[in-house]
């Protein structure tokens, strides 16, 4: 008989538990021992730089990646023992586009629901309901090559709950779309989220998650290097406000050693001089309204990431 776990009410909760998560690729690191814990009904932001560890990570979950080393539950179950079972729990929508290109918007719905096992009937009125769901009733008999990019997302993230998954794993799901497409599926993530679905997310908008991450951990160089609600992490690594300074070299050095005595965080990045503000002070007031170029605005997800991560870009 198949080994099965207790349930307590704290297993149920917990949906995804990740313990000292370790992969090398030969002797390359990418994770170096990732500790994660998703709660039901929770949104967790996976955030890092081009070559971090998230999407080994997701690979990894999704059984396609063997770690080195460390422990992973989904759903109170153990990895790897359990993990084709724990697949029919789970939706994905993948980075990178995978539909089936000769098949109908309606049709790809339907096979993919075969894979579950759904009946027949039941995937039809599923798939009815997505297309609903995500504005795509009235192209249903459009092979994939005729849609937009936004509408090929739409479907992937339809496809991905036509198994009414308890986990949603989304890889940069709004990736290459225009302003309105990118609108449109965080309104439907968010009334998702609301409604009790569990969520892993990465992606490089920091707006994007800021909106739908109840939690977020960033990641560099395969550790975890913050973790936190979004906007309670932001306000307690950076402050409440940045103000950019933009002046010569002479200029922002004198700033610099003005701020020395005030409860800030101060960046340079050549001709810019970055204030994170905890507190007030009556220098930097002053500074602001001396200072030929100077932005104030809230701090921001986007900005943590910046100044921990660093603003150069990186080769793989």
């Amino acid at each position: 008989m198949e080994h099965i776990h207790a349930r307590s009410p704290e297993r149920e909760k917990t949906v995804l538990k990740i313990k000292g998560l370790r992969k090398n690729f030969g002797t390359r690191p990418v994770l170096r021992g990732i500790d994660i814990e998703l709660v039901k009904g929770t949104c967790l932001g996976l955030l890092g730089p081009n070559g971090a560890g998230k999407t080994t990570t997701i690979r990894i979950l999704l059984g396609l990646v063997i770690p080195t080393q460390g422990e992973i539950e989904v759903f109170g179950e153990l990895y790897p023992e359990s993990i084709r079972r724990v697949k029919y729990r789970i939706g994905v929508v993948p980075q990178m586009d995978n539909l089936d290109p000769d098949l109908t918007i309606f049709e790809n719905l339907l096979v993919y629901a075969n894979y579950f096992k759904i009946p027949r009937k039941v995937a039809r009125q599923r798939a009815e309901e997505l297309l609903e769901f995500f504005a795509l009733k009235n192209r249903r008999n459009e092979i994939i090559q005729n849609l937009s990019g936004g509408q090929r997302r739409r479907l992937l993230l339809a496809r991905a709950l036509i198994n009414k998954p308890e986990l949603l794993i989304l890889d940069e799901p709004t990736i290459g779309l225009d302003p309105q497409a990118r609108l449109l599926m965080w309104q439907r993530l968010e009334a998702l989220r609301k409604n009790g679905t569990t969520m892993l997310l990465t992606s490089h908008y920091m707006e994007e998650v800021s909106r739908l991450a109840t939690q977020v951990i960033i990641i560099d160089n395969g550790k975890a290097i913050a973790r936190g609600n979004p906007r309670e992490i932001v306000e307690k690594m950076l402050g409440m406000e940045v103000i950019e300074f933009s002046a010569d070299e002479e200029r922002l050095n004198e700033l610099a050693q003005l701020l020395k005595e005030c409860n800030v965080e101060t960046e340079r990045v050549g001709t810019r001089l970055y204030v994170y503000i905890k507190a007030g002070c009556r220098e930097l007031d002053e500074a602001a309204s001396t200072m030929p170029h100077v932005v104030k605005r809230p701090a921001t997800l986007e900005d943590l990431f910046l100044k921990l991560t660093g603003r150069k870009l990186r080769e793989n």
